[in-house]
């Protein structure tokens, strides 16, 4: 009896491991985060899955330790939104000796790696959008600013590569005369922003990769008492209130909390059919988030 008993517990616990998925996030301290995680959260309950999160706080070597560590405490599938897209690879990748799918959710993992799902929002369809927008707002021509985010992270670029090729094909009036990273964080968009504006005498638009460097630049802009068009991108809630009050021209409009579910969907999946046997890429729709009583 006491053998059976055993064995059924040791049945039990097993089940209970292949139910868990873990969840590497690059940082909570950002909002559009925090929303990816509670969609994530939220279809896990629903599903009856386990989630075990991890924050790594923008930090390279603390998301490798913790994607070690979820590895190591069993979980069946594990959901990454990388720091650095091009640091997690060797991660990933022991991960994937170890039996683990992976799922790449808002920002891809680079070369090496083997990701069962990729789900993420248009990032290039979302820079195009912007340029789009700015491009109509200053009439094709001006000077314009670029706020890039943490290079290497494939949102940085793709945003970065729609917004240009916008400019450079579309709207060549466009002159961007400054463009510098501020990691996509709210306190280095307004200290990098001061900087250019003490640069640039001339400055008609600025376009942040997200909008917490967006706020960031507006919170600088405003200080100076100068008028200049800002777009940003994630349509957080602060950003929205920003728009609907005419401080800010627009943000492109993500779902993070359908990015988390869906990435969790995608983790079920794979604990019921397997992984897939080719990466499925999974876009997640975006649209521009205006106030059209402001213009």
């Amino acid at each position: 009896m006491r053998i059976a008993a055993y064995v059924f517990a040791l049945v039990l616990t097993s089940s209970a491991i292949a139910q868990t998925i873990g969840l590497s996030v690059s940082t909570l301290d950002n909002p559009f985060f925090v929303d990816l995680r509670d969609g994530a959260q939220q279809m896990a309950d629903d599903l009856g899955l386990e989630l075990l999160v991890t924050d790594a706080r923008d930090s390279v070597s603390t998301q490798i330790n913790d994607i070690e560590d979820l590895v190591q405490r069993g979980v069946s599938v594990l959901i990454v939104n990388p720091t650095d897209s091009d640091a997690v690879v060797p991660a990933v990748i022991a991960a994937n000796a170890a039996g683990v799918s992976v799922i790449a959710v808002d920002r891809g993992v680079g070369a090496g790696a083997e990701v069962a799902y990729f789900i993420a929002s248009d990032n290039v369809g979302g820079g195009a959008l912007a340029a789009e927008f700015i491009c109509d707002m200053l009439d094709g021509n001006g000077p314009v600013v670029e706020l890039e985010g943490i290079p290497g992270v494939s949102a940085t670029r793709e945003r970065g590569e729609g917004f240009n090729t916008f400019v450079t094909e579309d709207c060549p009036g466009l002159e961007i005369v400054a463009r510098q990273t501020a990691n996509f964080n709210r306190a280095e968009g307004l200290s990098v922003m001061e900087n250019i504006l003490v640069a640039q005498p001339d400055i008609d638009a600025v376009f942040a990769h997200n909008d917490e460097m967006a706020l960031g630049a507006l919170q600088a802009i405003e200080a100076s008492g100068r008028d200049i068009l800002v777009v940003g991108f994630d349509a957080t809630d602060d950003a929205v209130a920003a728009v609907e009050a005419c401080r800010m021209g627009a943000t492109v409009q993500q779902l993070p909390a359908l990015l988390g579910s869906q990435a969790v969907e995608a983790a079920n999946q794979i604990i019921i059919d397997g992984p897939p046997a080719e990466t499925v890429n999974i876009a997640v729709p975006l649209q521009l988030v205006t106030e059209p009583d402001c213009f």
